[in-house]
């Protein structure tokens, strides 16, 4: 099982863990509520995780330019 970051935004792959045996409450996982989870979290059929954060290069783009949060796809 493989659990891997990629921007909400951009699709950039941010990294990746490759070790078996590691808990969502390692990761945090048990801080998002159920909403949270759904938004920010997908499972795959071979067992692969794949969660939705913000890159640095986003994160600076929408504090500088806010507007861009009102779009569907702001940073493509």
């Amino acid at each position: 099982m493989a659990i891997k970051y990629t921007c909400r935004h951009c699709q950039t792959t941010i990294g990746e863990i490759h070790q078996h045996g590691v808990s969502e409450y390692q990761l945090g996982f048990h801080f998002l509520t159920p909403e949270e989870r759904r938004d920010i979290i997908s499972y795959d059929p071979s067992g692969d995780v794949t969660v939705k954060v913000v890159c640095d290069y986003c994160r600076e783009a929408l504090e500088a330019h806010p507007e861009l949060s009102l779009l569907g796809s702001p940073l493509q």
